[in-house]
């Protein structure tokens, strides 16, 4: 069985939106193995969003895309082209954003975990997301807003983007003591 972290981020929880995503993953068949609440601090949260520079050039290079659909200039409107450095901007406003009140973390358990989890979920970027996913339904922002305003996309929930990413993540957010075994009804 696969495992996937999911993140319920405090846009999420101020809204009231905790058992609804728990809900969700629960009557596709994933199982909850591990869930807290708590409030991530900024050393804990620079592990998550890591520092490694092909993680942030994507991160700059997503904006620049951004940028370009909807005819903006990232020089004039955030002093850089450079995707490296938008990277660096983009994850520290991604750490202020999930670390500016608590969030809930889940460890799923399920079959293709990591694949479910995120198409429940729906695009990281909720504009793009469909109705009937997570950031669809419960959220409508977009990087050209966050950006302009400076801060980190409100999109509800992370999820683990990978088998591995799910192990390491899963290794960051739970300690072994925290994480059960049982059957749910129907295995």
């Amino acid at each position: 069985m696969e495992r996937a972290v999911v993140l319920v981020k405090p846009d999420g929880v101020r809204r009231g939106l905790v058992g609804e995503v728990v809900g969700r993953y629960e009557r596709m068949g994933l199982k909850i193995v591990a869930i807290k609440m708590m409030w991530a601090q900024e050393d804990h949260l620079k592990k998550h969003y890591t520092d490694k520079e092909d993680f942030l050039i994507s991160l700059g290079k997503k904006t620049l895309k951004t940028y370009k659909e909807y005819g903006k200039d990232s020089d004039k409107d955030l002093g850089t082209s450079d995707p490296l450095e938008l990277g660096r901007m983009i994850r520290g406003w991604l750490i202020d954003y999930v670390g500016s009140g608590p969030l809930v973390a889940i460890l799923l358990e399920g079959r293709h975990a990591v694949d479910n989890a995120r198409a429940i979920a729906g695009p990281t970027v909720p504009v793009n997301a469909p109705p009937g996913t997570i950031r669809g339904d419960f959220s409508t922002d977009s990087p050209a807003y966050a950006n302009a305003e400076k801060r980190g996309v409100e999109n509800i929930v992370h999820v683990s983007g990978s088998k591995e990413e799910a192990e390491f993540e899963e290794k960051l957010w739970f300690h072994e003591s925290e994480i059960h075994t049982y059957e749910r009804a129907g295995e």
